[in-house]
């Protein structure tokens, strides 16, 4: 069975003021091209399929368009819901929808039950494993303490269990939308990490055939069988040296996997530079990035006037300006950002407790502290499932 593997599509979402719906269209195109050039026989989308709980009216349109198209081609479509969608908002409908093909999995409770496909071979069980807030699961799932391992793992649990009252030969796919141990963050995901932690081990999915992640935005490859597509399109400069695609997969007879990067359209190409302004205006090696979505960093000791402006008679697609003077390292301002670099909330709300009372948090504070961010982060989640 060959499969087409993709995520994190965030419909609706902007490009440092950029809309992106255009090049959004011109992916979902591709998508359709795609199935039908290749001879698919399903489409997995590992959740984030939009940007936000509510998205935009033309987000909802495209996501409608994509539906109709994929629907279309008679090719089966299994989708979860990211930690960027409304569950409920994604799912509506789902039981209809189901019967021109199209596979929504949004509900924890079901995590168990797969979508049944087959092909020459025999049959391939489908389990959709949706983003799982572990604040809003954790009683769904009876597990003493909420945490993205636990969860995930009880949800596993379950996908097991009704692999083995199958028939003996079924192949097994697992869709989910989760930071994987071994994957590599970008600036453009929420970050999702409970009690501290974000992310779980790769061999909490032992037992399936292949695992389709959503989340993190670069397409990597976590084990042969454990992958992330990656999202399409760049949301961030920090995207600016991946390249956008999409898996496709061929699970053979006897559950071996063989895989193929498919190139997915770039709008327009990302480049990151850096140095002093009147450098950039010159500098001949530049000239390549002159057609490019740009983010300028200007290391001038004193802020140049008009920088954005002249920096746009060059390079017209700039779109982000950082300042970042070349200090020595005795500078109050260069010391202060080496003690953020790389820090969580919870790290640099403990070096202000330090840093007023001239000791940091004891353990029961820190476990104060976490909790405390753990609590605002499960507030947003219920007012997410909630708008």
């Amino acid at each position: 069975m060959r499969l087409l593997h993709t995520s994190d599509w965030h419909l609706g979402r902007a490009f440092h003021r950029v809309n992106m719906l255009g090049a959004q269209a011109e992916f979902i195109g591709h998508l359709v091209t795609t199935v039908r050039e290749r001879e698919v026989d399903a489409v997995v989308v590992s959740g984030d399929v939009y940007d936000r709980a509510v998205p935009p009216l033309a987000a909802v349109e495209l996501f409608d368009d994509a539906l109709h198209r994929l629907a279309e081609l008679g090719v089966p479509t299994v989708m979860i819901s990211g930690n960027h969608d409304s569950a409920r908002r994604l799912g509506v409908g789902a039981g209809l929808i189901g019967r021109a093909g199209i596979h929504l999995r949004t509900d924890a409770s079901a995590c168990g039950t797969p979508v049944m496909l087959a092909d020459a071979h025999g049959d391939v069980a489908f389990y959709g494993l949706p983003y799982l807030e572990p604040a809003l699961v954790k009683d769904e799932f009876a597990v003493e303490k909420a945490g993205h391992e636990a969860v995930l793992a009880a949800a596993m649990e379950r996908v097991r269990a009704d692999l083995a009252t199958r028939d003996r030969g079924t192949r097994s796919v697992v869709l989910a939308h989760a930071f994987v141990t071994g994957g590599e963050a970008s600036d453009s995901e929420r970050d999702i990490s409970v009690g501290g932690v974000a992310s779980v081990p790769a061999g909490i999915f032992d037992g399936v055939d292949y695992v389709a992640l959503g989340h993190l935005h670069g397409s990597q490859v976590i084990t042969e069988r454990v992958r992330y597509s990656g999202s399409p399109l760049a949301y961030s400069f920090s995207e600016t040296g991946h390249r956008k695609s999409m898996w496709l997969v061929d699970l053979g007879a006897d559950g071996s996997v063989e895989t193929e990067r498919v190139d997915c359209p770039v709008p327009r190409p990302l480049a990151r530079i850096r140095g002093e302004l009147e450098d950039l205006l010159a500098d001949p090696e530049l000239a390549r990035h002159e057609d490019a979505w740009i983010e300028a960093t200007l290391t001038d000791s004193l802020r140049p006037s008009d920088p954005m402006a002249r920096l746009s008679e060059r390079f017209p697609h700039t779109l982000s300006l950082v300042f970042a003077p070349e200090r020595s390292p005795e500078d109050p301002d260069v010391s202060y950002a080496r003690r953020l670099a790389g820090r969580n909330d919870r790290q640099i709300a403990e070096d202000f407790v330090a840093h007023v009372r001239g000791s940091g948090p004891d353990e029961r504070e820190q476990a104060v502290l976490q909790d405390a961010f753990d609590a605002v982060r499960a507030d947003d989640a219920v007012r997410e499932v909630a708008r």
